[in-house]
């Protein structure tokens, strides 16, 4: 039986999208998913299926959201092994000093490596972020923000290039969810 991990994007934010977490969870158990956890209220689904899960799975579950509870998300779904991969190839880990200022970007698909290291991705200079930190992964953006994420130096614009989908978790999160696929 395979584990994964799905990461809904915008759901509890604020007032907008508010999705019950008892309703969450019954999505993903109609979808026939098993052992379904929710993580925290942010749009963190941890699950079982005894398939592996087909490439539409995403969609499927962004569409049987949005008929249960009307709220409409984007959903990125990730097996155990490339949700484990992503988190062990942070490269800000040791430069943290508080996980909650520690933050993953999700990708929907990974960067090949002439994207990663192509001009194509416009990616701001470090004397512009310092003493804010940003790494390029496979599939995923790690940074370091020890002024808070909300004071992030990382211009919007930067974050539009990636239109294949995406989705920020603080390294807190990524560690519960990291529990819960060890438990």
């Amino acid at each position: 039986m395979g584990k994964y991990v799905a990461l809904l994007r915008g759901i509890n934010v604020g007032t907008a999208k508010g999705v019950a977490m008892a309703d969450l969870r019954a999505v993903f158990s109609e979808l026939g998913y098993e052992n379904v956890e929710t993580v925290l209220r942010s749009g963190n689904v941890v699950f079982s299926s005894p398939k592996k899960l087909p490439a539409s799975a995403a969609v499927q579950i962004e569409d049987a959201l949005l008929l249960r509870t009307g709220v409409q998300s984007s959903v990125l779904v990730f097996d155990e092994e490339s949700f484990r991969d992503i988190a062990d190839s942070n490269p800000l880990v040791d430069v943290s000093e508080d996980d909650s200022r520690l933050v993953v970007t999700f990708l929907g698909r990974p960067l090949e490596e002439h994207e990663r290291e192509s001009a194509d991705i416009a990616r701001p200079g470090e004397s512009m972020l310092a003493p804010e930190q940003l790494a390029i992964g496979r599939s995923a953006l790690y940074q370091w923000c020890p002024d808070g994420i909300l004071q992030s130096k990382v211009p919007a614009r930067f974050w539009k290039q990636f239109s294949h989908g995406l989705t920020q978790r603080n390294w807190r999160t990524v560690t519960k969810l990291l529990a819960r696929l060890e438990a």
